[in-house]
C-alpha cells in the first residue's frame, strides 16, 4: 500500500498520541493507587495512609454486641464480701413530696466502680532516733524511699510504669500526679533507676538467647534531634529494647553474641539478621503483602492474576493453619501438603518479571521459610513482634523520640525491665511490683536486681 506523505504524518501523530495516553494512563494508576495506600504502599502505616476505606459490610456486625455462640460476662452485682468499701445513704424521715413520715423498708444494694484520684502528696517523715549505749550507735527509722530521694517509691513506680510501661509524655504523668512534680527531676530519678537495674540486662539477654523461639523487629525512633531505631528483642516472656542512633547489624549481633544459638529468630527480610548465628524464618505477611502488591501493580496481566489467585491464599492459609483448632498429627500433614503446593507454584515457569523476582525470593531462602512446617510453636508471621512494637510506636508520635544518648539508655533499660515484667506477672500490677522492688532495694541496696524480676 501507498501512503500519501499527508497520511503518514496523521499516523505518526496517531501512534505518538496514543503513547502519551498509555503513558498517562499509567500514571494516573500510580497516583491512585498512592492516593489510596500511600507513599509505601501497602507498608505504608494505618496512621499514615491519607484514605481509610469503610468496613465491608460482609464484615461488619449488623445487629452489634458479641459474636454468635460467645460466652458472655454480663454486668454483676458486688457481694459484701467482695466490696472494697461500704458506704451507707440515709434518707430523711419526711417525704420530700408531701412531707409525710416515712417507714423503715430495710435498704436495696447498688453496685459502683469508682475510682480513686491519683495525687502526689507532702509528707513529712518524722524517723525516731535511739541511742544504744552498749555499741555506741544510733538508729533512725528510716522511710521506704530510695536514699537522699525526694519522690516516694510508690510515686516513682506509677510515673515509671505511666511513661514506660503505658507510653504517657513526662508532661501528662506531671500533671496526672499533681504539682508538687518536677518533670527534671522525674527524669533525674528515672535515669537513677535505670543505673540500678542495669546489670539485670545481661541476664535477661541471656535468657532470650537460650529460647525456643524468638522474634525482633524495628522501628524508627528520633535521638536528640536525629534519627535513630527503637530495637525489639522478644519471646512468650521476655521483651528487649534497644534504643540505638542506627540500623546497622551490630545492634542485633550485640543481642545474639557471635555462638551458635538454639531455636529459631523469625524477623521480616531486613538482611541486618542474615548473619545471626540461629536459624531464620521469614515472616509470610511481608511475603504475602509483596505477592498481592505485584497483583496489584500489574491487574491487567492475567498470567500475573493467575498467579496471585492461586499463591496468595497458599501463604494466608501457611499464616492462620498454626491457631487452627486442629491436633498437631494433622497440623504436620497440612503443613507439609501446603509446602509442596508452594513448592510446585514456585518452580513452575513463568515469564513475567513480577512472578520471577517472587520466585527468586522463595528459591534464594528455602533454608528460611519452612520451619513452621517442623515445628508448631514456631509461627509463619512475625506478628508477636509487630504487636509488642506497637505501644512503642504509639510513644513516638506524642514524645518525638529521646531528647538525649542518656535518655535513650534510660528507655532501653526501664522499657526492658516493665515489660518483661508485666509480661510475666499475674496475681499483681505493674506499679504494685515495681513498688515493692524498689522498697527491697532501699533496704538493701547490694540485692542482685534480676532476681527481683518475678519467675
Amino acid at each position: 500500500m501507498i501512503f500519501c506523505e499527508s497520511c503518514l504524518e496523521k499516523q505518526r501523530k496517531i501512534d505518538r498520541l496514543e503513547d502519551e495516553i498509555a503513558s498517562l494512563k499509567n500514571k494516573l494508576k500510580y497516583d491512585k493507587k498512592k492516593t489510596r495506600d500511600g507513599y509505601f504502599g501497602s507498608s505504608t502505616p494505618s496512621s499514615k495512609k491519607p484514605m481509610k476505606e469503610n468496613t465491608s459490610s460482609c464484615n461488619r456486625n449488623k445487629n452489634g454486641g458479641a459474636k454468635r455462640g460467645h460466652k458472655g460476662y454480663g454486668r454483676k452485682s458486688i457481694s459484701e464480701r467482695d466490696a472494697d468499701k461500704i458506704e451507707y445513704l440515709a434518707v430523711d424521715d419526711t417525704c420530700p413530696v408531701c412531707g409525710g413520715e416515712l417507714i423503715d423498708k430495710g435498704t436495696v444494694d447498688r453496685s459502683i466502680i469508682d475510682s480513686v484520684p491519683v495525687k502526689a502528696e507532702r509528707i513529712l517523715c518524722r524517723c525516731e532516733k535511739k541511742w544504744c549505749p552498749r555499741c555506741r550507735k544510733t538508729i533512725t527509722g528510716k522511710p521506704s524511699v530510695l536514699p537522699k530521694s525526694l519522690y516516694g517509691n510508690r510515686l516513682i513506680s506509677q510515673a515509671a510504669a505511666m511513661h514506660y510501661g503505658h507510653g504517657v509524655p513526662v508532661g501528662r504523668v506531671e500533671t496526672i500526679l499533681g504539682e508538687n512534680l518536677i518533670s527534671g527531676s522525674l527524669f533525674d530519678v528515672f535515669h537513677r533507676l535505670a543505673k540500678l537495674w542495669k546489670p539485670a540486662i545481661p541476664r535477661i539477654i541471656e535468657e532470650y538467647r537460650k529460647e525456643a523461639v524468638k522474634h525482633a523487629d524495628e522501628t524508627s525512633w528520633r535521638i536528640n534531634g536525629y534519627s535513630g531505631y527503637a530495637w525489639l528483642f522478644c519471646t512468650k516472656r521476655t521483651i528487649i529494647f534497644q534504643f540505638r542512633d542506627t540500623r546497622s547489624s551490630r545492634v542485633p549481633h550485640s543481642v545474639f553474641g557471635e555462638q551458635k544459638l538454639p531455636g529459631v529468630l523469625v524477623v521480616d527480610r531486613y538482611a541486618g539478621y542474615n548473619r545471626i548465628p540461629c536459624k531464620i524464618q521469614y515472616c509470610f505477611c511481608h511475603l504475602l503483602r509483596k505477592v498481592e502488591d505485584t497483583g496489584k501493580q500489574f491487574i491487567d496481566d492475567p498470567e500475573v492474576q493467575t498467579f496471585v489467585g492461586e499463591f496468595a491464599p497458599l501463604l494466608a492459609e501457611a499464616i492462620h493453619l498454626r491457631a487452627t483448632d486442629i491436633t498437631d498429627m494433622m497440623y504436620y500433614k497440612k503443613a507439609r501438603a501446603l509446602k509442596r503446593k508452594i513448592l510446585k507454584i514456585i518452580d513452575s515457569p513463568s515469564r513475567h518479571l513480577g512472578i520471577k523476582e517472587i520466585q527468586i525470593i522463595f528459591k534464594e531462602n528455602k533454608g528460611r521459610l519452612y520451619h513452621w512446617v517442623k515445628d508448631r510453636d514456631v509461627p509463619a508471621d512475625n506478628n508477636r513482634a509487630e504487636r509488642e512494637l506497637r505501644p512503642t510506636v504509639i510513644a513516638r508520635k506524642v514524645s518525638f523520640g529521646s531528647q538525649s544518648e542518656k535518655g535513650a539508655q534510660t528507655r532501653s533499660i526501664l522499657m526492658t525491665i516493665l515489660h518483661t515484667a508485666q509480661k510475666r506477672l499475674k496475681d499483681q500490677t505493674l506499679e504494685d511490683w515495681f513498688k515493692n522492688t524498689l522498697d527491697q532495694l532501699a533496704f538493701n541496696p547490694n540485692l542482685d536486681p534480676y532476681s527481683l524480676l518475678p519467675p
